[in-house]
């Protein structure tokens, strides 16, 4: 009878680790997330925020990476149709990267979506935008 039980634990735990390891090999791998904060109103801060969000993309692949620029305060003015680095904003939304505008500031600065790169997204509030990435595993970047 002893030797019936181990062989039968010994065949449960041979079937398990086979399943198991088909299981692992079918499991999609991690997707990376990172957001980016734009707060300054410095085209320098600006490029390098594009270029470390292009240098992700390219690292990760596009398809394997979300991406999202949150651009509040007096970083709003980079997302401006009329901003230094309006060519470059629209690029990288083409390229899939999500770009977003705070609501609040814009309000606050008076500046209406008419003023706005047509490419870009909005949320209310940038602050808690960024807050609810971080929550949900986002990796924070503020270049």
């Amino acid at each position: 009878m002893k030797i019936n039980t181990l062989l039968q634990a010994s065949a449960l735990a041979l079937c398990l680790s086979v399943t198991g390891g088909a299981v692992a090999q079918n499991a999609s791998p991690i997707r990376e997330k990172v957001v980016f904060q734009v707060s300054d109103n410095e085209p320098a801060k600006w490029s390098t925020t594009l270029n470390n969000a292009k240098n992700v993309q390219e690292a990760f692949g596009a398809d394997k990476v979300d991406i999202e620029i949150v651009a509040y305060g007096p970083g709003i003015h980079m997302l401006k149709d009329d901003a230094l680095a309006a060519n470059r904003v629209t690029e990288a939304t083409q390229a899939g990267i999500q770009i977003v505008a705070c609501e609040n500031t814009m309000t606050a600065q008076k500046i209406s979506r008419a003023d706005m790169n047509p490419s870009i997204t909005y949320v209310k509030a940038g602050v808690v935008e960024l807050m609810k990435r971080q929550r949900e595993g986002w990796a924070y970047i503020r270049p």
